[in-house]
């Protein structure tokens, strides 16, 4: 260990601290200000389970929806893109719950959507598009996910014990599964035996 007035060259100093926090402070507000008024956050994505057992019980964002969650919420493939929607045809789906939670937040996104008449003109006005009167005023979503990811409750709710619980012993049940598999060969051996001495 050196002497404190040695070890000066592997001290770092942190002193910009406040101002990179406020740099990235006025960095969020300009891109979301370059996004206005489209959502801060940039696009939509999925709700998904990260691979392996370890991460599987908790949920992020994924990198887009699938195919089949797009056709059951009868969004357009094409018109998604347009729409702030990220797409990635690669992911399947692998269980009817996700996909249900994918096309439960597509339904969300889409009775909160407000779109935009691409010009000023009345002419500009398409079908889908919300009135002008719904427009004036309009906040802009400044989350860091569009759609915040649900945090299911891990909370057990406290109960009394039950009389066969109380019973039952964990340790005893898993002794005989053991002792069982253990000799289960010998039995099936002295039962084959038995079997051919009969016959």
């Amino acid at each position: 260990m050196q002497a404190g007035r040695k070890n000066r060259v592997m001290m770092r100093t942190w002193l910009d601290q406040a101002g990179r926090k406020k740099r990235r402070s006025n960095n969020r507000k300009a891109k979301a200000a370059k996004l206005f008024p489209r959502p801060a956050a940039g696009l939509l994505r999925p709700v998904v389970h990260p691979p392996t057992q370890r991460y599987n019980m908790k949920l992020r964002l994924g990198k887009g929806f699938t195919l089949d969650e797009l056709k059951e919420a009868k969004i357009p493939r094409k018109f998604a893109k347009t729409i702030g929607i990220a797409i990635d045809h690669r992911r399947r789906n692998r269980c009817a719950e996700s996909l249900q939670a994918n096309v439960e937040r597509l339904k969300l996104y889409m009775s909160k959507l407000l779109l935009f008449p691409t010009k000023s003109g009345t002419k500009s006005v398409k079908k889908g598009d919300t009135p002008r009167s719904e427009l004036k005023d309009v906040a802009q979503n400044t989350l860091k996910e569009i759609i915040p990811v649900p945090k299911p409750s891990t909370d057990i709710e406290a109960r009394a014990i039950t009389a066969d619980e109380k019973e039952k012993s964990a340790y005893k049940a898993l002794k005989k599964a053991r002792t069982n598999a253990h000799f289960l060969g010998a039995k099936m051996k002295k039962e084959k035996a038995a079997a051919a001495k009969d016959a």
